[in-house]
């Protein structure tokens, strides 16, 4: 049994989020304790419970302490098990953090599979849908598997109320990549959206980030969106290379004026194209425990956060790997993983997945 201490590190859902995904990869149980010690209301909220329910039904697990405001839980999962399945949030808690959750095992399980997740897609506490659909797929897709995702209905928060599907078909053995260059840019974009809000916000978003880039004003668009729950803003810069891509956002506030949203994603992009790195941090975090996975793989991105170097100590108690970051220059990283793909023993009594994948 695998014991972590929820309150390491940087103490979020993040630390419960990877050991469930990586549990259930590996068919290893895990009992973890001070769950999300370090925020202002510790325990499991209603996202993470949503998160651990979904890894329930996919891993077929025996758990305990799957309850609000827990904060310890006992995981023990079967083989992943691959299907159709739907999940709801019920709040404006982030459903595209709960897809982070069941993604990876379902990445490596023996059938395709399709999701329905239901709650917050854009969150000012998790990565948007379209960070999802045109950052991180991509280099998901690289290391082998055909995963796509269709947003249906936008979910802001406080409202919620999004719905996206996923489509996923996995592989025997995660590919192992490298992500050293990013190329020239070759795209560059400001989208302002706005639901239930006046089109004027969005407006003033990207004519403030365009400014701040000095890009073309013909990079810039609005759009209102329709259908949402509620009411929300949020602002993308989005710039892809010839090797990779990054979106920084800028999420609006009441009582925020929108150029200081603005300001927000454009700082962040700023010195995404700066450091002139393939891997954007938050993309670099999602990317460990896969690398991790597949047993090797290297990317060169931004100075590494306490987030993803915490998310680097969970993988270790997880898989046999070596994960080191070297500094290359001001603002840049080089991360290498070196290991081996793990021998997944089956909590039915059968054969590990190695041994399946030479029959």
């Amino acid at each position: 049994m695998i014991r972590i201490d929820g309150s390491e590190g940087e103490g979020g859902g993040q630390v419960l989020r990877t050991a469930l995904a990586l549990s259930m990869a590996t068919s290893q149980p895990f009992q973890i304790e001070k769950i999300r010690a370090g925020r202002p209301r510790p325990g499991l909220m209603r996202q993470h419970l949503t998160a651990v329910q979904a890894a329930t039904a996919i891993g077929c697990a025996r758990v305990e302490g799957d309850a609000i405001g827990s904060q310890s839980l006992t995981f023990e999962p079967q083989t992943a098990r691959a299907g159709s399945y739907t999940f709801s949030v019920g709040t404006a808690g982030s459903a595209t953090l709960v897809l982070q959750t069941v993604l990876t095992p379902l990445l490596l399980a023996e059938g395709p599979s399709t999701l329905t997740l239901e709650g917050g897609t854009h969150n000012p506490w998790a990565p948007p849908f379209e960070f999802l659909d045109r950052v991180f797929l991509p280099a998901v897709r690289r290391m082998g598997p055909r995963v796509s995702v269709t947003l249906e209905r936008h979910g802001f928060y406080p409202a919620g109320g999004g719905r996206f599907t996923v489509s996923i078909e996995p592989v025997k053995r995660l590919v192992p990549v490298e992500s050293l260059e990013r190329g020239e840019i070759i795209e560059r974009r400001v989208r302002g959206l706005v639901a239930h809000l006046p089109r004027h916000i969005a407006d003033r978003e990207v004519k403030t980030a365009l400014h701040l880039l000095n890009w073309n004003s013909e990079a810039g668009t609005t759009e209102i969106i329709d259908g949402a729950a509620g009411p929300g803003n949020i602002v993308f810069v989005e710039m892809h290379g010839e090797h990779a891509s990054e979106i920084c956002t800028g999420f609006g506030e009441s009582g925020v004026a929108a150029e200081a949203v603005a300001n927000r994603a454009a700082h962040e992009a700023r010195r995404y194209l700066a450091a002139g790195v393939p891997v954007g941090c938050h993309l670099a975090d999602q990317l460990l425990p896969l690398y991790a996975l597949a047993g090797a793989g290297a990317l060169r991105t931004m100075g590494l956060s306490r987030h993803a170097r915490t998310n680097a100590d969970i993988v270790k108690r997880f898989l046999n790997v070596e994960i080191d970051a070297h500094d290359e220059g001001r603002d840049v990283v080089r991360v290498e993983v070196r290991g081996a793909p793990p021998e997944r023993r089956r909590r039915d009594g059968g054969a590990t997945l190695n041994e399946e994948a030479s029959r």
